[in-house]
């Protein structure tokens, strides 16, 4: 499975802490030799303060630990106590619900009042930031978290604030602390949309870095793979994608595949994507995808499904193992393979009218009774216009007629959202007047 691999993709447009969930994950699944996952291990912590992992590591491999990493490790822990010291004042004063409590939503204020009172300047505010940014690289998520908010709100630095939204957003993440990284999420997205970059080109990098990190979020909520449809699929982020970022489609198919009732307008438009995309990216998923809505392939459908299964329990973000009731399972690949199943029975049933039970079962790789069952429940719960006639072991489908009203609701639904984003992307190029 190591051709259908993305770690090395992915992993430039991640912080280096986050690359590490990654690796474990490829360690565990022993895609590749364990050596080699250590020493990229080590390679990535070097650059790092988190110097007791990395002898840890250099121990197993090599049963010993080289004195310059014992004499960084000095270095790191006499580093972190001056940090200490210097954010010290501002600290005490943060760690003091009493002190706390005189700071008011006015950040001119607070930081007079600061001044005055306790003699905390601009200094310790920036030592206070260095000092969170130090505890993150040594693997400090949870205090770190608490130093980058804390300081946000005291900070006048639109720049290192910005930053500091980048390293809350990592911490949350790293912790798993899902609906606080999917916050920060939206926050980083609304500042970044309203931020003047340097150039178009970082903010086209930033916009990729945030995709990137919004996996971690979007593959571990329940609501997460529609809000990816969300972005993934605003005209700005998919031009992104298209243009630094291919391997991305892997992840928008397999969220277009398990919540394809909520986005019938969008996968028409992605559908086209893959298409114009084929040459530069494609695996299983996005050549299911084609197989079932644009060759009406259902033997090509069947095989790749067999293929998605293989290369989704080998993906970090598709196929991460979850405990139920103390079993192993894998809900995201079951969800995928259940909603894969209907929408090749639903595409089956709008080019046929009789349909064979057993010849289904083998294209939806089930049994006959179990894939009977499965078609009654599928047309007692969903809108299709079909029967099962038992006696010829065949599902007749009636004459399916799409009503011209709801037609037109399709067809015009896109329409005011790229209103929108046209309209603003006008807007924003329009020169400023004094």
């Amino acid at each position: 499975m190591a051709q259908f691999d993305q770690t090395l993709k992915i992993a430039p447009f991640l912080d280096r802490h986050l690359v590490f969930p990654l690796l474990e994950f490829l360690q565990d699944k022993g895609i590749y030799p364990n050596d080699q996952i250590l020493k990229a291990k080590i390679e990535l912590l070097a650059k790092t303060n988190m110097v007791d992992y990395m002898m840890d590591i250099h121990r197993s491999l090599y049963d010993e630990v080289p004195k310059e990493m014992m004499d960084r490790r000095a270095e790191v822990v006499n580093r972190l106590k001056a940090l200490e010291d210097l954010a010290a004042p501002l600290i005490a004063f943060l760690q003091n619900p009493q002190m706390t409590a005189e700071l008011k939503p006015e950040r001119q204020a607070n930081l007079q009042m600061l001044h005055d009172r306790y003699q905390i300047g601009p200094e310790h505010i920036d030592a206070l930031y260095q000092y969170a940014k130090f505890q993150f690289e040594c693997g400090n998520y949870s205090g770190a978290a608490d130093f980058l908010y804390q300081y946000r709100t005291l900070t006048i630095n639109s720049e290192k604030a910005y930053s500091a939204m980048w390293g809350k957003f990592a911490a949350e993440i790293l912790m798993q602390n899902w609906s606080g990284a999917e916050y920060e999420l939206g926050k980083l997205k609304e500042a970044m949309d309203s931020k003047n970059f340097s150039s178009p080109l970082v903010q086209v990098q930033n916009r990729v870095w945030l995709m990137h990190w919004s996996l971690f979020v979007y593959f571990n909520l329940e609501s997460g793979r529609h809000s990816l449809i969300d972005l993934f699929m605003n005209d700005r982020y998919l031009h992104v994608i298209q243009t630094h970022a291919h391997h991305l489609l892997r992840y928008l198919a397999a969220a277009f595949v398990v919540c394809k009732r909520k986005h019938r307008g969008n996968i028409k438009d992605f559908i086209k994507v893959i298409q114009q995309e084929h040459h530069t990216y494609r695996d299983p998923i996005t050549e299911f995808l084609e197989c079932l809505y644009v060759n009406y392939d259902f033997e090509g459908a069947q095989r790749k499904l067999q293929e998605c299964e293989d290369l989704i329990l080998n993906d970090f973000f598709l196929g991460r193992p979850e405990t139920d009731n103390g079993y192993i399972v894998y809900k995201f690949r079951d969800e995928f393979l259940e909603n894969a199943r209907l929408a090749m029975f639903e595409t089956y049933c709008k080019i046929h009218q009789r349909i064979d039970i057993g010849m289904l079962s083998d294209k939806l790789h089930m049994n006959y009774d179990d894939a009977e069952r499965w078609i009654a429940n599928l047309i007692n719960f969903s809108r299709l216009d079909a029967k099962i006639d038992s006696k010829n072991g065949t599902v007749v489908m009636g004459v399916q007629h799409t009503d011209v009203y709801e037609q037109a609701i399709e067809r015009t639904k896109p329409l005011a959202t790229r209103t929108y984003v046209l309209a603003r992307n006008i807007a924003e190029n329009l020169p400023v007047r004094a």
